[in-house]
């Protein structure tokens, strides 16, 4: 009994996992911060769990993770609202880049730029203060601007590309299951 439990869960579409994690859209639309989208939150797209809504979300929270600036939430809802992606998955990407990995990201992210550009990267000794802000992010602002971009482009890509193979291979072989079930 417990092996069947496990290979039953294990099979699980990705579909059947975001329904139990996601709450339920009314519960959601009570809170103040979607109170101000009103109807446009009962967009049967905003919370559709099929293939291409999960997967354009993924790829675009992955893709706003690396705006250097703290948007991340108020653009994927913005997001959502426009390009009708699944709400609960891109407000669950965004937090990908949490105070655990900003700076992991953004470091690899100023790498990135730094090689784009033909910079060699430095190290710098961060200082809270306004001299720091002018004069200590001169000569790092440009690549970090650009490893941001490229990286947010190529990595949210390759994430949506990621989830849309691993979403497709699930299909086909829960489909060959299927049919080797009924054949036999």
């Amino acid at each position: 009994m417990a092996a069947g439990y496990l290979i039953k869960s294990a099979t699980l579409m990705p579909r059947s996992l975001i329904r139990k994690l996601v709450p339920h859209p009314d519960k959601l639309r009570k809170r103040w911060i979607f109170r101000m989208f009103g109807s446009r939150l009962a967009d049967m797209h905003l919370w559709a769990t099929g293939r291409r809504a999960i997967t354009g979300a993924f790829g675009a929270g992955v893709a706003i993770c690396f705006i250097p600036l703290p948007v991340h939430m108020p653009l994927a809802l913005l997001s959502a609202l426009i390009w009708r992606l699944n709400l609960p998955v891109l407000v669950a990407t965004v937090f990908i880049v949490n105070p655990l990995t900003v700076v992991p990201i953004y470091y690899a992210a100023y790498r990135v730029g730094a090689a784009l550009v033909g910079q060699e990267p430095t190290g710098f000794a961060f200082q809270l203060s306004w001299d720091w802000l002018q004069n200590g992010l001169g000569p790092l602002w440009k690549p970090f601007l650009t490893g941001c971009l490229v990286s947010g482009l190529a990595l949210g890509y390759a994430a949506y590309a990621g989830l849309e193979l691993a979403w497709r291979w699930n299909t086909l072989r829960r489909l060959r299951a299927r049919r080797h079930r009924l054949t036999g």
